[in-house]
């Protein structure tokens, strides 16, 4: 089920193919490889889509800590506010980026209503090249950042009490203990949760598409969008697989780096 779709990937990557075409697939090496490393799309959709998994998982991996370790205490109403913040988990992708899309909208959008209200600038958000990455960020984020507290908050509940008992003896103030004690014994869990939303972070397609398709002007076109459109627009089947063996690497390099980060610091 999965070296064979792999398997022949990697085989039409090497082959010029015309999904449209009745010419049929003929060997052309590293033809589709080469063409890649003069395709602006491709290289500047590779920078997107890493820039777009580095600020999701930075904001992802911050907020998430901070609020598992605000759930991590008792208050007054406490499940009913850890069940309303993981909603935006359990709803499905494409309702959180019509959602969201509304939201954005530059003469309708709830956002620039609430920036008006408080005299601030308003923007175009998601119709702009310059706002539209952040903005596309932004809904990742709020959406995944209960991933990463729900692991988080399962680290904290196994964390052992005698270095805390042990620091609060000599005098350690709240800030040294969550540096010293609770961020390195947290720090397995963090990897996990970083291995998790890197990874879907990196493939992230639908958001993308139903808010932007892309654009405007490719501005939030990633590698992910590229190759849907190449390959299902286009139908150059060939240079798709190549791009996909491209990606293919690229999220494995992550994974082995987060796995590699784990079992160092375990």
């Amino acid at each position: 089920m999965l070296l064979f779709p792999l398997a022949y990937t990697v085989h039409l990557s090497f082959q010029e193919w015309f999904a449209s075409s009745t010419v049929p697939p003929h060997f052309v090496g590293l033809k589709n490889y080469w063409d890649m490393l003069k395709d602006e799309r491709f290289l500047k959709g590779t920078v997107r889509t890493i820039a777009y998994t580095i600020l999701a998982l930075g904001g992802e991996v911050g907020f998430g800590v901070a609020m598992a370790l605000v759930f991590d205490r008792t208050f007054f109403g406490k499940g009913i506010v850890r069940a309303l913040f993981l909603l935006p988990m359990v709803a499905t992708p494409v309702a959180i980026a019509l959602v969201w899309l509304f939201i954005y909208d530059p003469a309708t959008g709830v956002l620039n209503y609430l920036l008006s209200l408080l005299g601030l600038p308003q923007g175009l958000w998601v119709s702009q090249p310059r706002t539209v990455i952040a903005s596309l960020v932004l809904v990742d984020i709020w959406q995944w950042t209960p991933l990463v507290m729900l692991i988080v908050l399962a680290g904290l509940a196994t964390l052992p009490n005698e270095p805390y008992e042990a620091a609060t003896i000599d005098g350690a103030s709240g800030l040294q203990i969550f540096l010293y004690i609770t961020l390195p014994l947290l720090r397995p869990y963090i990897v996990v949760a970083a291995l998790f939303r890197g990874i879907d972070a990196l493939k992230t397609f639908d958001i993308i598409y139903v808010i932007t398709r892309g654009g405007p002007a490719f501005s939030s076109e990633t590698l992910n969008l590229y190759i849907y459109s190449s390959a299902f627009e286009y139908m150059h089947m060939g240079y798709s697989s190549a791009m996909l063996v491209v990606f293919f690497c690229l999220v494995g390099a992550l994974s082995v780096g987060l796995i590699s980060v784990r079992r160092a610091r375990s």
